[in-house]
């Protein structure tokens, strides 16, 4: 076992060659935020034009900031060690528990705990409680020193279990448990398609163009010069991506915050707890297993990361774009971007103060 102290010379010379940018996020994240709501209310328009070309139900600008997000972070996955994870059991295991057994079950309660009398917004929040990330998680778990070639498998596993068990999940948690506790039901009936294709844009496409990217460089400029030179210079565009989606989602959807701030707090409060609730949770199982921090940190935030895009999607499908259920989903990433980033350093403070398991993973030293 090793423990590392605030004084870790590994800790201090990676703070060391932290960029402004790397530094100073939480205020760029801030005043991003601020941006977007004070741009959502004094230019006239801008939100319908914002809105006005989509992928999927998402704004193109919004996706294309995920993208911006995504890809840098995918394409610096070393994706021949990924092979090696996947015998790491405990990982894979606790990782399916959280997400796919605590985590919906936890929304599910939450949502009947404190909006019992809103069923709209219950409904909203549960499905994105079955909604798991397969985007935003990926740059959390960057900024934590997570490992990110667990972050790549776990949210790969978490996509095929999304795209098979999604509708049975939701016809459970909507229409069947709460009928066996003698509360409200609602039938509901969910596109396998339509959540095929979020997957398939919001994941594939970064996946694919990052896989091919690390490839074709390694093979052509060797590892070294991909690893060192190559991966550094484009790891920015993640945090400028992003930055750049705050500012539009929050010039898209900061009207919810500003002229329904009472729904905006019924939401926010059950929505915090299940963040602080699911990640501490990962955490401390994780490391009870003995996972070192980079893993422990990947299982934290792939656990309590939700995937709005998709919530959003079926929520407008199944109930439509002025419903209740769309509202939770819009208000969800509005939520879950400060409260994420909190963790972040959260995490980053308890990689000092908490003994952990020796790993030898890159993410372990950086």
């Amino acid at each position: 076992m090793t423990q590392r102290t605030a004084q870790d010379p590994v800790e201090t010379e990676v703070i060391g060659r932290l960029s402004t940018l790397d530094r100073l996020l939480p205020l760029w994240i801030v005043l991003a935020m601020a941006a977007g709501l004070l741009l959502g209310r004094v230019v006239p328009g801008l939100q319908g034009a914002l809105d006005a070309v989509k992928i999927d139900n998402t704004s193109l600008l919004i996706a294309v900031g995920l993208f911006a997000m995504m890809y840098p972070v995918l394409a610096r996955v070393r994706y021949e060690e990924i092979g090696h994870l996947t015998g790491d059991r405990r990982m894979l295991w606790l990782s399916l528990v959280l997400n796919w057994v605590v985590g919906p079950l936890l929304m599910f309660a939450l949502a009947w705990i404190f909006l019992a009398d809103y069923p709209t917004f219950r409904t909203g929040l549960i499905v994105i409680g079955l909604a798991r990330c397969i985007a935003m998680v990926l740059i959390w778990n960057d900024l934590a020193c997570g490992d990110r070639e667990a972050g790549v498998l776990l949210v790969a596993i978490n996509s095929v279990f999304q795209i098979a068990a999604y509708a049975l999940l939701g016809t459970f948690y909507l229409a069947i448990l709460p009928g066996w506790l003698g509360l409200g039901t609602e039938e509901v009936a969910f596109s396998t398609w339509d959540i095929t294709k979020a997957v398939l844009i919001f994941l594939g496409i970064p996946l694919t163009l990052g896989y091919f990217t690390r490839r074709v460089g390694v093979s052509r400029k060797g590892r070294a010069w991909y690893d060192e030179k190559f991966a550094p210079r484009i790891a920015p565009i993640a945090l400028y991506g992003l930055l750049f989606t705050i500012v539009v989602l929050f010039a898209l959807q900061g009207d919810a915050i500003t002229s329904d701030p009472g729904s905006v707090a019924l939401i926010a409060v059950p929505l915090l707890l299940y963040f602080a609730v699911m990640w501490f949770t990962a955490l401390i199982s994780s490391r009870a297993l003995g996972l070192p921090y980079a893993r422990s940190a990947t299982v934290a935030f792939t656990a309590a990361g939700n995937n709005f895009e998709l919530a959003i999607a079926v929520s407008i499908g199944v109930w439509g774009v002025t419903s209740g259920e769309a509202l939770t989903g819009v208000i969800g990433p509005l939520i879950e971007v400060p409260a994420l980033v909190a963790l972040v350093y959260v995490s980053l403070w308890l990689r000092r103060r908490w003994t952990w398991t020796h790993g030898s993973t890159p993410q372990e030293t950086r």
